[in-house]
Formats: C-alpha cells, structure tokens, sequence
C-alpha cells in the first residue's frame, strides 16, 4: 500500500518523479472527488475500484487538456512543419502513469490517493452494507487496458517515436486504426497457446476524444471513367472514418501532441437504398460490413496476410488521413507543399503514394510531374524486416476489384519508373524484370516494398548492419540507382516509460550521480563511467536489482501460482515467437543444462531461472510447437527433485508492455540469440540494456551498435556473423554434421523426438525435429556449440557480483544512442527538414482546466 511521505522521503525526492507540492495534493483530491461526483455519478458507497481509476484518469487528464489545446493553438499561430506518422499499429500499453511521469504529477498523485483513502477509509455504512475504500496508486494503475494496437518491435517503434516527437518540440501527428480488438489476450491451457479476444474498449477509454466533426468518406470498389473532364472514380461503396484523438504528452515541456486513430462507421443510407421490400432489417444488419474494417488487429508479425479486409485497412487509415492532412495543409498560412513530411512505417500504408497522386491528379487537377514532385518530396518509407514472407505483395486482381482507381496508377508509375531503369541500364531486361512494381508469373502481384522506395524521397533501415543489407542484397538494383536516397535511422525507445515509469528505483541511483537532466539527453550516461569502480554505486546498483527481482518473483507467485528463488540468475527472452527469434536454441541450451546437473547434481552450479514469453501468431503451426515444447521442458525440469530450484523454466503468459514494463527492470540476462542477418534492428535489447541487464546475442541487428557503445567486453557475443551466414547458404547448412559431432546436442535432439518431454504423446514434437534437421532455415545447430560455451561464460560471471555488476554499469553508460529521441531527431534533421527543440514552452496559465488565452512564451530549459 502507498505510504505518506516522510520529511526525509521528501528532502531526497528528485524531479524523476517531481515534487508533490500542497497546493497540487489539495486540487487533486478536489478534482478526483468532482470527477467521482459529476462524471462517474457515483458516490463513495457504491463506487468501485474501477470508478476510482477513472476518476483518477480524468483528473490527470484534466491537466492535458488546456496543454493540448494550447500546443493545437500554437502550431495553427506559428504554422511549423508538420510530420505525420502513418502506422498500421500503434502499441501504446497503458496511459496514466506515464502521463503522469511526463506531467511531473506522479508524487502528487501518489499523495492525493493515500490522503483520499487515510480521510475516508473510515468503516462506511450503507443500507446495512460495508465498504472499506483503499485507494493504493499500484492498484489502480492495475485496472486500466493496455492499448494493444499493435504486435511487437513495429507497433512499440511507433509509440516510442510519438513521445519522442512531443519531447523534441516537433509538429507531429500519429495515424492509425482505433481497432476494437487489438492483439488477443494469451492462454497458455495444458501447455498450448489460446486465443482469447482483447476487448479493450469494453468499459471505455478516458484517454480518447471522438471527432465527428472531421468524419471523412472513404471509397472502395467502383470503376473508372476517362473523359474530356478528366479522371472519376464512380459508383463506389463509401465507408465514413470517424476519428478518436489521443493526447501525446511530452516530457514535462508542456506539449501535448495528437494521435489520431480512425474508426470505421457505415453512413446512414449504407446498401437501404437497394434494399427490397421487407429487406429492412438485413441491410441495417449490413452496415457491419462496413465497420468490420476497423474491428480486430491482423495478429501477424513478420508474416504477410494477403486478405482483402487488411488491404481494406491499409486503404482506409490512408484515405482518412491524406484527407485530414490536406484539409489542415489548406488551412496553413503559407501554402508550401514543403510544410509536410509523411512517414510511412513500413509498406502498410504505402497506398498513400497512389492515394495522394489520386488526389492531386483527379481532384486538384495538377499534372502527373507536379503530382509526382510532391509526392516524392512528401513521403519517406521505413524497412523493417528483409525476410521474404514478411513483404507485401498484394494481387493484382484484387487491386482491380478494390481499389481500381490506384491500380491505373501505379501501372503508370511503373510504366515511368521502367523508363528510367531502361535509360540507365540499356538491354538490361533482367534488371528491369528485377526492379518492376509488378510482378510478373503465376499470379501478377504489386510489390509494395519497391512501390516505397519508387514513390520516397528517402528510404531507411532500422540498425546499420540491416540498412547495409538492404542496400547489398534485397534492393541492391534500387541502391545502385539512387545510392542517395539510402540511409539508416537506428531504431530508439523513450527513457520515460522505460526507466523512469518502469524503474523509479534505478533512474533514481543514476540521478544521483550525475543529475536528472539524463532523462532529456541519455548521451549523460556516459558520465556513468567516472563511478564504474565506485563501490557504492555498484553497491546501489545491485540493490535496485535485487529490489526488482523480488518485486517480480513476488508477482509470479501470485499470478502464475510459481515460486522462484529471487536469488538465482533471470534469464530472459521475451518476444514474439518465431523460427529467426531462435527460442528453440534457448530450449536446447536448457535441456543441457538439464542433462548437465542431472549428470553431476553435486557440482556447485549457477541457479537460474529461465523466462520465456511472447505470443504465435494464432496461424503460425510451428510457433505454438515452439510453446507447447518450452511448457513441456518445464514441466519436467520444475518438478525434478534433483534440480530443485537449481533450474527453473517459467513461460511468461499473454507477454504485453504491461508485462513487459514489470519484468525488464527485473532481468540480469537478456536473450537476443536471432541468426545474424534476420533481425532488423531489435527494441527489446535497449530496454534491457537501459535496465541493467547483460546481453548474451549474435552480432545481429541493433546488438552490434550496442557492443560498439558499451564495449564488446562487456557483452556475451557468439555465434555465426552475417558474411559466415552467407558462406553458409552457399556452402549448403547440414544439421546432421552437427547432429552426429556434438554429443549434447544429439543427446537433447534425442530427448525431444523419443518423447522425453511428452510421455504422454513420444511423437508430440516430431514436425518440430524434422525441421531442425532438415529444413531449418535459421541454422540453429550451427551456433549450438558457440552458444553454450557463452553462458558457460556468464554462468561462471555470474558467480562474481561484482565484476558482474562493473559490466551492468558499462552498458548502462552506453545507452545514449539508444533514446528514441536521437532516432526522431536524425529523421527530423535528415529525413524530414525539421528542427527539433528541447525548450519548454510557457503557457501562463496556472489552473490546469483554464482555458484563457495563451501567452506565446519560450524560454530554454534551465
């Protein structure tokens, strides 16, 4: 339960969290009751502990508003460039704490809750009933949905980037889908994974404000008319966008930005003008058609769905959104196209390029070398992945049924792209064949990756060593072409919700050492490398880690019904599930160390306790084999006598940020064992690293830049490197060399395929087995030896705390690069032309609810 502050509790208080000042305390209780009263209409005999969250949340947000308004004044007054970041997934988790931590409002909160529970939690009586209020701010927090909208590594990228982009002071707007059902809530039932639908919305969302004053139509399917007039795209199906804004705080700056998300709603004459007599009540019951667009998240990652509903989303966001856009463009004082950058996050919304020449072209009736000018100064694309399931390719003939319009269009764009490649590279048919949007063979698909690149100013990778692949292998012909339109932007998380909300305990130790002014520009933690002897900082460190175990083994007990020894090493892996991710290596790394204390119980080793936890896409065979075999494992490993809590596997269900935000502060080794090559860039990495864990990886993604900051010393690398991967594929991968050499390899392999892990079912795992020695495309064999002598290494630091806790502070020092804040202000500069800015913005006003008129001051952060 939350504690009143001590007079020393608050001579120690820094600004991480902000000071809880009387007057603050006293308007909170005011506000929180008046929300209670007016908005929840409850009083306090039959208000539950959900009505206290949202009387809660309506108070923090009342401390947006007038910030919000006025930020949505000053960008009309100043008319700044505008950025709008165009996503199909946005994974914001849950809100109110880290509002209240980018306000400075935690502490006051905090307070006003434990005053608002010690002066009323008095015994009530009511009509014979009892009701005791304990109104404790963990608790609370507990009770908000997280906004699942999104399914990993992307849609956290895209949330990060929107506290970013408000901590710098730019212009910037999110755009995506409200989904009514965002990423399903995991069971794990008898070891096997099952979907439960995340029904977030079902007790409201106080953090969202519906705008149906900027509904905008939405056309689908028709056909197209050529006349002397131009261009019509006729007979359509219109769908309505009703936009719900979101606030984006920035941090303690008093910005507050917008993320707009788009619902979709049927218009009131949706198919009743066809309707026959009596066909009444099935056209209105059609109108869900219509609204299905934006009902549940595709639960796919890395994984391309060619189904003709996500191309209706992929459509939908970017026609709702191009509309907003130049409606607010036309708005502006100054008129310039050079006052817009689009991002496009990934291809899923690279129908704007189309979309946008539609409009210019149809409507604005501008020419195609205008048209095509703003676009490509306009848009900027960002690859995220190189594998090849993972890009889109949607058929030609649904293009034609859907959207027949935008296929005209890129048939044109393509028919001027292949001029150029032709100029360029006379005779060269098997280039242009390479290079074409369309793809030709059985069936004729648009490739949406080269449409991007076509259609962009800009195109970036998300790490170094993914945008130089990019560049090498999989759009070499287009690098060779427009070598200047390449660059590389790594990726980034916010050091708010991922130290400063997650981990007060931490950023508090790092405070005071080398003041708070880090959380603003994390480059500070270099100054971390003065204390890396310091006892008493490793001192401080260790304990804040050790706090957090508890804390989190505390949390196991009681949700997972598992009790774990709070002193053994965390190892953790935690993300989605999927073959290039490499769980299964981590499996085979546990069944050794099984075999291994089995063999010699009485050798003195390292306890661990490995977690392991993310979600398979619902379709995805392989990954839920992948689950049910780490379940499986862990049933025998935990109930092994002689084990005992030596080793212990844990599968962390229904994996989410809120999870996330509880066992990252909690982890001592970090997993990031994907096969060099295949992994973009990685954000889970920089969170554990930020957080004082260790990283035991493959020279992959963002993990190179991270050995680079912080000193490969001071990481666990093994295994196969990109060019080694290559050789590889020439040479050919045989599993069975490895197999038949490595005796712990082929005793675990054996295990696994006689049905040692599932007595029950011997031949439960043979799909799994079969590809690991026939067709495993990620060569996990090939990095087993190299892995296990690796955590033989950190099993054996581990031993040392203190040597141990040198290399958390080494990593610690190292995270500057890795603010999503150094990201957003590369794009800005590089990318989009815009100025980011660390100054705060005075408003003059003091009441957080007054909405008179601003007073345009800006002073720099002192």
């Amino acid at each position: 339960m939350a504690k009143p502050l001590t007079d020393q509790d608050k001579k120690k208080q820094i600004s991480v969290r902000g000071l809880a000042g009387v007057e603050n305390v006293a308007d909170l209780k005011t506000n929180f009751n008046r929300h209670l009263h007016f908005t929840l209409v409850k009083d306090r005999n039959v208000a539950t502990k959900r009505d206290y969250y949202f009387a809660l949340a309506n108070t923090v947000r009342d401390h947006l508003v007038g910030r919000w308004i006025r930020t949505q004044q000053h960008y009309y007054e100043k008319d700044p460039k505008r950025v709008y970041y165009l996503s199909l997934e946005f994974y914001m988790g849950r809100t109110l704490q880290n509002t209240m931590v980018n306000l400075a409002l935690e502490n006051a909160c905090d307070e006003a809750t434990y005053q608002v529970r010690s002066t009323s939690g008095k015994v009530l009586k009511h009509n014979c009933i009892v009701f005791h209020l304990g109104l404790d701010m963990e608790e609370l927090q507990d009770i908000e949905e997280d906004a699942g909208l999104g399914n990993g590594g992307l849609g956290r990228l895209a949330a990060c980037f929107l506290d970013s982009m408000a901590s710098l002071g730019l212009a910037a707007y999110g755009y995506g889908i409200r989904y009514e059902f965002g990423i399903f809530n995991q069971k794990i039932v008898n070891g096997w994974q099952v979907e439960e639908a995340d029904d977030w919305l079902r007790y409201g969302n106080p953090w969202e404000k519906a705008r149906p004053e900027y509904m905008r139509p939405v056309h689908f399917y028709g056909r197209v008319e050529h006349t002397v007039d131009g261009v019509q795209w006729v007979d359509t199906q219109v769908v309505l966008a009703l936009p719900y804004d979101t606030p984006v705080p920035g941090y303690r700056n008093n910005i507050v930005n917008t993320m707009r998300l788009w619902s979709a709603k049927a218009p009131c004459d949706f198919n009743l003008k066809d309707f026959n007599v009596g066909g009444y009540i099935q056209a209105v019951l059609d109108r869900n058609l219509a609204e299905n667009i934006s009902r549940v998240l595709y639960p796919n990652d890395n994984f391309f769905e060619g189904k003709e509903l996500r191309l209706k989303q992929e459509y939908f966001v970017v026609a709702a959104t191009l509309q907003d856009i130049i409606r607010r463009f036309k708005a502006s004082k100054f008129g310039s196209t050079d006052f817009v950058a689009i991002q496009l996050n990934d291809t899923h919304p690279a129908l704007a390029i189309p979309e946008l020449m539609r409009i210019l072209l149809d409507i604005e009736k501008l020419t195609w070398e205008k048209s095509w000018d703003i676009v490509i100064r306009t848009c900027a694309y960002t690859n995220h992945t190189v594998l090849p399931e993972a890009l889109e390719r949607w058929p030609v003939d649904l293009f034609q049924n859907l959207l027949p319009r935008h296929l005209e269009i890129i048939y044109e764009i393509n028919r001027r792209h292949l001029e150029r490649v032709s100029k360029n590279y006379p005779g060269d048919a098997d280039r242009m064949r390479r290079m074409s949007l369309i793809e030709e063979g059985g069936t004729k698909k648009i490739n949406m990756a080269h449409l991007c690149i076509v259609g962009s100013h800009a195109v970036n990778g998300v790490a170094r060593i993914h945008s130089e692949i990019i560049k090498d292998t999989v759009f070499k012909d287009f690098y060779e072409m427009d070598p200047q339109k390449f660059q590389n932007k790594t990726n980034g998380i916010t050091p708010r919700r991922w130290l400063v909300m997650c981990n007060p305990g931490l950023a508090e130790v790092l405070a005071e050492r080398i003041g708070e002014d880090y959380i603003r520009d994390l480059d500070q933690l270099k100054k971390l490398l003065d204390f890396v002897n310091d006892d008493a900082l490793i001192r401080d460190v260790a304990k804040v880690k050790q706090e957090n175990k508890i804390k989190f083994a505390a949390h196991l007990e009681e949700h997972y019904k598992v009790k774990i020894n709070p002193s053994s090493m965390f190892d953790v892996q935690v993300k989605r599930i999927h073959e290039y991710k490499r769980q299964l290596l981590n499996c085979l790394h546990i069944i050794t160390l099984y075999n291994r204390i089995k063999k010699e119980p009485n050798k003195s080793w390292t306890p661990r306790t490995i977690m392991i936890g993310g979600k398979a896409a619902p379709g995805y065979h392989t990954a839920k084999m992948i689950i049910k075999l780490i379940t499986a494992i862990g049933d025998i490993v935990n109930n092994d006598p002689v084990v005992g809590d030596r080793l212990k596997v844990i599968f962390l269900e229904n994996y989410r940020v809120t999870l996330a935000e509880k066992v990252i502060p909690a982890a001592d080794l970090s997993e990031q064992i994907s096969t060099a090559g295949t992994e973009a860039s990685g954000t889970g990495n920089m969170k554990f690293m930020l957080n004082g864990a260790l990283t035991i990886g493959t020279m992959d993604g963002a993990n190179v830049e991270m050995a680079e900051e912080a000193g490969e010393e001071n990481l666990f690398i093994f295994g196969m490197r990109v060019p080694d991967v290559e050789a590889m594929e020439k040479k050919g991968y045989d599993a069975m060399e490895y197999y038949n050499r490595i005796p712990e390899l082929k005793q675990a392999m054996d295990q696994i395929s006689g049905g040692f892990f599932s007595p029950d079912h011997p031949a439960l795992f043979k799909d799994l087995v079969t590809m690991l020695m026939h067709h495993d495309r990620f060569k996990v064999f090939a990095d087993y030896e190299a892995y296990i002598k690796c955590q033989d290494k950190v099993g054996a630091l581990y031993k040392n705390p203190k040597e141990w806790t040198k290399k958390v502070i080494h990593n610690i020092a190292g995270c500057g690069k890795f603010s999503s804040d150094r990201t957003i202000s590369q794009y800005a500069r590089e990318i989009w032309g815009m100025e980011p800015s660390l100054e705060k913005i005075t408003w003059g006003f003091s009441n957080p609810r007054s909405i008179e008129k601003p007073v345009w001051v800006q002073k720099p952060k002192s």
